[in-house]
């Protein structure tokens, strides 16, 4: 089969033939150069509304990074027509594979942002004999298309988080669609701010914020803030992910301040190496660790105390009435100010302040849970390791989404695997 065949098997595009074709040898690379003509008698299109107009000049040939084939870079030669539109002046025919000004061609763009999806963008443009550049333009492509033409209809649940995406405290407000039939990143902010949220619903709209049924969210204030202002007719909901993770966070500070203590009084170090131990759920213990945690247990330390009383708060997610799961969380509350451990009175108070909330998980019926919100974080942070970082919020905001955004892809005749 002759390349031209191929070619117009593949990719033909109306209004324009493929011409000569040639194997050169380019600084040791082989490679193949095909030239473009267009068809006779056939009108040229304006770039800007693709409407036929009449030929003013022609410009200098242009080279055009087609898909390689085994191995083969391969190039399409045109030299493209300039052409006199009634609406739009003198401007650049429009030409089908071409994008905007980049060197490479449409397909081939849209052939990089596929790979994207599977590997960083360095190993992509390593992997096709490309630059970093084009891999990031491509994948730009595809993200702002797919924004363009997203379904946004049937959003009922969303969960909103903070990631870490810099040091210094540079955090990104995400936020996640966690409908049970679909579940993607929906919008990505910089920030965690008020205003960073508030964009958020500016962006989604006031009838679509209206159908929203269920917000899922940690207890960050400004978070919490916009929530009721905006989302008046959803359920905030605070799951059991964040608080149990603020509980972990007030037993690690419990744990640190007592073994310095001990450390200081001269006393046999008994908390050493016991971190995990007291952060893990029993179920989740190595042996080595039930057997160390039965040896703490023994004695009557902070951190101990501070154990139980997180791992008794563990009955509140079991309950079904909410009346009873109230009475438990109130008594729970109780007993957690009168142990005299202030970072577990802290808790105990924030989750006071928040009860209202809390409580929503059984309005929900625990349908919902910030665990699907966490595990996108998951998958965001692994996100930018591939990549060793981002120095700008447009990479990360154009990464995160190729990569959780579930965005369309336009038809194509051929996929070039």
């Amino acid at each position: 089969m002759q390349v031209k065949t191929m070619l117009n098997q593949v990719q033909k595009f109306k209004s324009f033939i493929y011409g000569t074709v040639r194997f050169l040898d380019i600084a040791g690379q082989p490679t193949l150069e095909v030239d473009i003509h267009e068809r006779q008698n056939s009108w040229a299109l304006c770039s800007v509304c693709e409407q036929p107009a009449a030929s003013y000049d022609r410009q200098q040939e242009r080279r055009f990074e087609f898909i390689p084939v085994w191995g083969i870079k391969v190039f399409l030669l045109y030299a493209p027509r300039r052409v006199n539109c009634q609406c739009c002046g003198v401007k650049v025919e429009h030409m089908p594979w071409a994008l905007g000004k980049r060197q490479i061609t449409r397909n081939y763009a849209w052939h990089l942002a596929e790979w994207s999806k599977r590997m960083s963008w360095q190993e992509v443009a390593e992997a096709f004999r490309t630059t970093w550049h084009h891999v990031f333009y491509s994948v730009e492509m595809a993200v702002t298309w797919g924004r363009e033409h997203q379904d946004l209809s049937g959003i009922k649940s969303i969960g909103i988080d903070e990631i870490q995406w810099q040091k210094g405290h540079k955090y990104l407000t995400v936020v996640y669609q966690i409908d049970q039939g679909r579940k993607r990143l929906l919008w990505v902010g910089q920030h965690r701010k008020t205003k960073t949220l508030l964009y958020f619903f500016r962006w989604l709209g006031k009838e679509r914020t209206a159908e929203l049924q269920n917000v899922c969210s940690d207890m960050w204030k400004p978070y919490l803030k916009v929530i009721k202002k905006k989302a008046i007719n959803a359920i905030n909901i605070l799951d059991r992910y964040h608080v149990m993770a603020l509980m972990s966070k007030a037993i690690d500070k419990v744990r640190a301040e007592e073994s310095k203590q001990m450390k200081a009084d001269g006393l046999e170090p008994l908390l050493t190496n016991s971190r995990f131990i007291l952060l893990k759920r029993p179920e989740n213990l190595t042996d080595k660790q039930e057997i160390k945690l039965a040896e703490l247990v023994q004695y009557n330390l902070r951190s101990i105390r501070a154990y139980l009383l997180k791992e008794d708060f563990q009955q509140f997610w079991t309950y079904v009435s909410p009346f009873y799961a109230g009475k438990f969380l109130d008594a729970w509350c109780t007993r957690t100010m009168r142990s005299k451990i202030e970072p577990m009175k802290k808790m105990a108070k924030t989750l006071r302040k928040h009860r209202p909330l809390l409580m929503n998980w059984f309005k929900a019926r625990g349908e919902l849970s910030s665990g699907v919100v966490e595990g996108f974080n998951n998958k965001a942070k692994l996100t930018m390791r591939k990549s060793y970082g981002f120095r700008t919020f447009r990479g990360i905001e154009i990464a995160l989404y190729h990569a959780m955004g579930d965005l369309p892809e336009p038809e194509s005749t051929h996929r070039f695997f």
